[in-house]
């Protein structure tokens, strides 16, 4: 996935009610940006820290850009806008990238499923049958360790696509987990048992039921993002940043 245009650089001065950073350009511009995330962003940001934003010519948009990328504290690069992950795996599906998802007839998104009023990311269509896909994006990362972890603060709704994804695999309905990983320099994927113990807890009832975990990595630069190898996902117990 290219970038209409390159992303420009510059350095975060604070981010603040969730949605809202000022930083400053290379150019000493000094902006009040979109922050298209609505988690923690444990460990993906601090202030004076480098980032990348697109820049929007749009007159009606309140705000000028859209924060994309940060440079993480450990010196990685993450992609802070969480709606990129859906992106990035309908691209790579359409293009058969995901060996382990490949050969399917037919892609829908936001497909309602299940008993707790759930939409699922994507469900493909087989000639042996359906598969619900349910994407999520990591980015949480430690000093010193290739493993990431997910999720970076407590999430019901993640619980609860679990839970769902679950019910489908105990009825013989194929169901995935896909860990989309916008970070860099990482090897495999945990759960963040220590942020989210219940969290943990629902994705062990899922492995065990049936239901396939699979996690992919992306190479990030100001221009481009793609997901382009699968990682190793492990459990709770390894691993640990």
């Amino acid at each position: 996935m290219r970038y209409a245009k390159p992303l420009e650089e510059g350095r975060l001065l604070r981010r603040y009610k969730r949605f809202l950073a000022d930083i400053e350009t290379l150019q000493g511009e000094q902006l009040c940006i979109h922050c298209p995330n609505t988690g923690s962003m444990l460990n993906c940001m601090e202030e004076g820290g480098r980032l990348w934003f697109q820049r929007s010519d749009d007159p009606k948009r309140k705000l000028p850009g859209t924060w994309e990328i940060s440079q993480t504290p450990q010196g990685r690069l993450a992609c802070v806008n969480t709606a990129r992950a859906n992106a990035l795996v309908e691209e790579a599906l359409l293009a058969g990238l995901i060996p382990e998802l490949a050969g399917f007839g037919g892609l829908r998104r936001e497909v309602r499923f299940g008993v707790e009023n759930s939409r699922v990311d994507f469900c493909l269509d087989y000639p042996q049958g359906r598969a619900f896909v349910e994407v999520k994006s990591v980015t949480l990362g430690f000093e010193g360790s290739p493993v990431a972890a997910f999720p970076d603060a407590p999430t019901l709704r993640g619980a609860r696509h679990l839970r769902e994804l679950t019910a489908l695999a105990r009825q013989g309905i194929r169901a995935v987990q896909l860990y989309c990983v916008n970070l860099s320099g990482i090897e495999a994927v945990r759960p963040a048992a220590e942020i989210d113990p219940a969290y943990a807890q629902a994705l062990r009832d899922a492995l065990a039921a049936g239901v396939e975990v699979l996690a992919y990595g992306a190479e990030l630069s100001p221009e481009e993002i793609r997901l382009t190898r699968r990682l190793e996902v492990l459990s709770d117990a390894q691993g640990r940043g």
